[in-house]
């Protein structure tokens, strides 16, 4: 019995990482010389004290030409990084959540056009923050198009000099005991504008993360395990730190302005965003854990059109749909000056898909690569890409808030520098 669930294992294991062999980069059109810029891009950030670690994954058509780890575990701890140290990767959480509500999509669950108060009726009665600085009864009811896009008139907090900023800070959302106590706060509190009229990004995908549960009946965390983590095989990636793999979670740090260094951040027990140990908010904008590894299987899942080893979680016309610029469709209202919302985000050469940054321009963009990338970044600075045009995904993850530093441009032509065949 004990040889069977051996084999069981040990093929699972083995199949789960049938899409992710590691060939020579030459084999999918990669210069292996060029492609170790990386190894001296990171080792430069390392050596001068930008960073601590680096962990970063290059794959082409499935299949990994680079994984590899730099520097130390933390600013705090001289321990070698390893590959499959655990990171927070905060707002590489909104993809993954997209794709939830986007599953029960397809089980035609809810569409696009369908108010939010349909699922979260606490904001029937929601207010709006006006041109004139007033509080007053929106006028306009918000979609999940729009929740899923930004455009539903939500913040963050982060401006401690705007008002409705301040209210988010003042509401302690990070505190919540669960996504229906952090919505009551929200419902409180008014929208930035008119839902439909502007793209701010925000705790909308939070949001998400309720309907998701109110849909299905489960914990998010649950509906996660189900339906996407152990279908495609991630191990690895949780919303609570489990406590046999606490050796391997890293410290966060900040960038300290005084030194140009990083420093450790020390842990909040009140906020969702720091404690790790007893979760009870699950947060689909920014509340996972995970590895370079983990998060590669589900981009490669994306890049693959839905499908993983053999285990289909969307169908390819849902992530292509996903990965359209849905700002055209979501910035529904026009001002009536005549002025275009959505002239800023074109002249960028950035869009907005249903959880995923757009790049619709990439010479706007003024960094190498390909029209049509999906990508997202979160607050420590982890980031990844998927770019369609190349067969190419990029994911790369350290611990730094509030980093200065131009990595992830620097990762983009150290990485698309080694092409030596493209597809364009």
């Amino acid at each position: 019995m004990k040889k069977n669930l051996f084999l069981l294992f040990f093929f699972t294991t083995m199949g789960a990482l049938a899409q992710l062999e590691e060939v020579t980069p030459e084999k999918v059109g990669i210069s292996s010389q060029r492609i170790n810029r990386i190894t001296s891009l990171s080792e430069e950030y390392v050596k001068s004290n930008k960073v601590p670690g680096i962990v970063t994954m290059v794959s082409r058509n499935g299949k990994i030409v680079y994984y590899e780890a730099f520097g130390n575990r933390g600013a705090d701890d001289q321990s070698k990084m390893k590959k499959d140290d655990l990171f927070r990767i905060y707002s590489m959480t909104k993809p993954i959540t997209a794709v939830a509500a986007m599953q029960l999509y397809e089980e035609g669950k809810f569409h696009l056009n369908d108010p939010v108060t349909k699922f979260i009726p606490e904001f029937e009665n929601i207010k709006v923050l006006n041109d004139k600085g007033v509080v007053v009864s929106s006028e306009e009811k918000m979609t999940m198009q729009q929740l899923l896009t930004h455009t539903a008139g939500f913040s963050y907090g982060f401006n401690p000099n705007d008002m409705v900023d301040q209210k988010y800070g003042e509401a302690k959302l990070w505190e919540s005991k669960d996504l229906d106590d952090f919505t009551e706060k929200i419902a409180a509190l008014p929208l930035k504008f008119e839902p439909g009229t502007k793209w701010h990004y925000s705790i909308a995908v939070d949001l998400t993360g309720l309907i998701v549960e109110r849909l299905s009946g489960k914990s998010l965390e649950d509906y996660f395990q189900d339906h996407i983590f152990n279908p495609l095989g991630m191990k690895d990636t949780f919303f609570e730190v489990p406590k046999n793999k606490s050796d391997r979670f890293l410290p966060n740090h900040y960038f300290d302005a005084s030194t140009k260094s990083p420093k450790t951040l020390p842990i909040d027990p009140n906020s969702a965003m720091s404690n790790y140990e007893k979760v009870s908010l699950y947060s689909g904008g920014g509340g996972l854990v995970s590895t370079a590894m983990d998060y590669m299987i589900f981009t490669e899942c994306l890049r693959n059109g839905g499908i993983y080893n053999g285990k289909r979680i969307l169908g390819p016309k849902t992530v292509q749909f996903m990965t359209k610029n849905h700002l055209e469709g979501s910035l529904t209202n026009t001002v009536n000056s005549g002025e275009n919302p959505l002239s800023k985000a074109q002249s960028d050469g950035f869009g907005f898909g249903l959880g995923f940054g757009i790049v619709t321009n990439s010479i706007n963009n003024r960094v190498i690569g390909s029209d049509g990338e999906y990508n997202w970044g979160g607050a420590a600075g982890t980031v990844f890409w998927i770019d369609p045009a190349e067969d190419l995904v990029v994911v790369s993850m350290i611990q730094l808030m509030g980093s200065p530093w131009s990595l992830r441009e620097d990762l983009k032509v150290a990485t698309y520098q080694s092409l030596i065949q493209t597809n364009e």
